[in-house]
Parts: C-alpha cells; structure tokens; sequence
C-alpha cells in the first residue's frame, strides 16, 4: 500500500511537531526554567533533557543537589512518556524511585528518559541521569523508575 504525499509529508515532520509540542511544555516548567534545563532531543518514547552546573543547582557541598536530579529524570522520563500520547494528553507522575550512584561538581547532567511501557491509564518509564564532565567524559550518576499517569490537557 502506498502512501499519500500528504501522509509522507505529515510521517516526514512528526519529529518536528513532537520536539515542538515537548519545547513547548518544558518552556511552560517554571522550576526547569528556573534551573535552567534544555532539550537535548525527542523521540516517540525518549527523551534527553541536560541540566548545567551552577549555584541554582547544588547542595552544601558543591555537587548536584539530590533534588536537582531527581526533578530532571522525573521530567525527562515524564517528557519520554508523554511523546507516545496523542495530542490533548499530558501526564502526571504518579510516583518515581531513583537511586544515586555518584555525586559530580562543574559540567552537567544529561538524563535520558525511555518508555518501558506505555499505557492508556499507566504509563511506566525509566530515566538514567550521566554526568557529562567539561572534558566530555560521561559517566552514569544515577537511575530512576517511574510510573505516569495520562491526563487531559489543561492550557
């Protein structure tokens, strides 16, 4: 069976309307504004989202404050379940799990949220956060689980 040009046209720049439709969201999060986070890329059931180092974003010791991270997996696992929802829908988290396996100063933070499962009524994501040192050195600092919710969008 052979597609429409129209269908082509519209399968050709879906990566673009769902990378606009995620920007467009993540520009609406006041607290990832605030700490300054950025979208990296977008794919149905991904998302890479990276938080820089500054004083907006540590604890008393200098590193990445645990609530820094825990907020960008959340979004970047929220943001990878919300790619496989059709337009209308967000999601909520309904819970999340993370594990920290390393504390990291200067740099900053990619995290890279994929979808396990996606859902009508649960959706279940998971989110790896990697240190990306000035040198471009990576090293995985922590990993998160997480079950979403989908609900109707309100704005």
């Amino acid at each position: 069976m052979n597609r429409s040009t129209s269908d082509q046209a519209a399968v050709a720049n879906a990566p673009d309307a769902l990378h606009a439709r995620i920007e467009a969201s993540l520009a609406r999060q006041g607290l990832m504004q605030h700490l300054g986070a950025r979208l990296l890329r977008v794919e149905p059931g991904l998302c890479e989202i990276a938080l820089p180092y500054s004083e907006r974003v540590t604890q008393q010791q200098g590193g990445f404050h645990g609530g820094a991270m825990g907020a960008l997996a959340d979004i970047a696992g929220g943001y990878a379940g919300l790619s496989v929802l059709d337009e209308g829908l967000e999601v909520v988290t309904v819970e999340y799990k993370i594990n920290f396996l390393a504390s990291f100063n200067e740099g900053e933070l990619h995290a890279l949220g994929r979808v396990v499962r996606p859902g009508k009524r649960v959706i279940v994501t998971t989110a790896e956060l990697f240190h990306v040192a000035p040198d471009g050195r990576r090293q995985s600092c922590a990993v998160m689980q997480q079950t979403l919710a989908p609900v109707p969008q309100k704005y």
